[in-house]
């Protein structure tokens, strides 16, 4: 490693492989790092992320109660190894989405003895109390916040279906409030559009002059012409990560047909 080389501790709460802001943000994240030099370790909790072999990856075990297959799971008694575990068994049973305070602490309890191991710590929008308190120990942190949660917070309560479903989706969002307290004390914020900076400066009051943007990207390698396939005349190709509100698909649509009009 050369003398300009960082070492980067690369932060996420979820490392999902198939969600761009999670699994996918970090595995290119990290191996173009790499590439250019620098050391790359990422700390990630449940999904673990799929990164590259020059990329250690530490496991910050949650409870997992989020997890795919088994929603809702109530861990065993023997699942419970920290503190950290309790309180986030302690947020999930009052109907808050606990793992990003949890994995902030988990974060804090692996690094807080490294300092020397590492240059910088690069978070992916965990902004939880634990990432805070890595700050006030001294460490420099690089926060990348993709858009703030807190537009999917108003987006799912202007479409709740009923005073219960408004209630258990505010209670679920509870968590954007430390978000939105952790963000404003970060003075270096990464964010991925113009339109995203906006929003964290509204609801979040991030300064203005403390948010930089890096456009998103295609990776040219996978989204590319195919040799041998012709394009064909007036066909729209329609996509989405999922039909969430937040996503806008319905617009999307309408949008598409009022072209064939």
């Amino acid at each position: 490693m050369n003398d300009s080389a960082l070492r980067l501790a690369l932060l996420t709460y979820r490392g999902k492989p198939t969600v761009g802001g999670q699994g996918v943000y970090v595995r290119h994240l990290a191996k173009a790092l790499v590439d250019l030099g620098h050391h790359v370790e990422v700390f990630a909790g449940q999904p673990y992320p799929e990164v590259d072999d020059r990329v250690p990856l530490h496991k910050l075990s949650s409870l997992d109660t989020y997890n795919d297959y088994y929603p809702a799971r109530k861990p065993r008694f023997f699942e419970y190894k920290s503190v950290y575990d309790v309180m986030e068994a302690a947020s999930f049973a009052t109907g808050n989405f606990p793992e990003p305070m949890a994995f902030s602490w988990r974060a804090y309890g692996a690094l807080r003895n490294r300092r020397r191991e590492f240059d910088l710590i690069h978070d992916n929008q965990t902004l939880g109390w634990g990432i805070l308190a890595l700050q006030r120990a001294g460490w420099p942190i690089l926060e990348t916040i993709h858009h703030p949660i807190s537009v999917d917070r108003r987006l799912e309560l202007e479409h709740a279906t009923s005073l219960w479903d408004k209630v258990g989706k505010r209670r679920w969002y509870a968590f954007t409030k430390m978000q939105s307290q952790v963000a404003r004390r970060m003075p270096h914020v990464l964010t991925v559009s113009e339109s995203s900076k906006g929003d964290i400066h509204r609801d979040y009051e991030v300064p203005l002059e403390n948010m930089h943007v890096v456009p998103v990207g295609v990776d040219p390698d996978i989204f590319k012409p195919v040799p041998g396939v012709q394009r064909v005349p007036g066909r729209i190709l329609c996509t989405t990560s999922s039909d969430v509100t937040l996503k806008g698909l319905k617009y999307l649509l309408e949008a598409m047909a009022k072209l064939r009009t």
